[in-house]
């Protein structure tokens, strides 16, 4: 009863505006789908170990030494070279779908600094936004991500997966047919001691109300 209980709550706590377990876009459906199936995965190998144990501490007299040598090779290297590869395969579909170049994206660039992030529509605005990221529904974006400082991790749980935002370097993240909702994001690495302000929130406005949205945020 322990376990199942424990499993459950780690759900529960995994409700919420910064869950990953409920995606609104297709490039966190694809990282919510990999979880699940790892998790799946985990509790079958979780219930064959302890499947496992039960039959090893049975009591017996016929010497074991032989059936520990045949479930070491099958568990340590036969199981692994089955299941790994699919599992990195999967991964790195699911790290392709958001480095994809879509055409006609509008490009954002953002920038974390200690501690807030910015920003910048080079297509459409001068100036900057600060701790708002405003895009339109169902138009590509490419989001053109670094950092001013150290490093940070750029992190909207609902819409993508994490990824980094590195001084001195960009890293790229593509995103497609994007709902219209309000959706929160997190500096998802450590970055100092005012690490828990870097928060945002990320708008997704219906085409037609975008730019004017965005005229208003914006700050030269």
């Amino acid at each position: 009863m322990v376990a199942p209980g424990a499993v459950l709550g780690g759900l529960v706590g995994c409700q919420g505006h910064l869950s990953a377990l409920a995606p609104a876009a297709a490039p966190a459906q694809a990282v919510s789908g990999l979880w699940w199936a790892m998790l799946a995965g985990s509790g079958v190998l979780f219930a064959l170990v302890l499947a496992l144990f039960v039959w090893a501490a049975r009591p017996s007299e016929r010497p074991r030494s032989a059936h520990g040598r045949r479930w070491i090779f099958w568990g340590a290297v036969v199981l692994p070279a089955l299941v790994l590869p699919p599992l990195v395969a999967w991964g790195l579909w699911v790290g392709e779908q958001r480095a994809t170049p879509r055409a006609d994206a509008l490009v954002v660039r953002v920038t974390a600094r200690q501690w807030h992030w910015e920003f910048a529509y080079p297509q459409l605005q001068p100036g900057r936004a600060h701790r708002v990221l405003h895009l339109p529904a169902g138009r590509p974006v490419r989001l053109e991500i670094t950092s001013a400082d150290v490093i940070h991790s750029f992190w909207v749980p609902r819409l993508a997966g994490k990824l980094d935002a590195l001084p001195g370097h960009v890293n790229v993240m593509h995103l497609d047919r994007l709902p219209a909702g309000r959706f929160s994001g997190q500096c998802a690495e450590f970055c100092g001691t005012d690490h828990t302000t870097m928060r945002f929130d990320t708008v997704v406005h219906a085409p037609a109300a975008f730019e004017a949205a965005l005229a208003a945020e914006v700050a030269p």
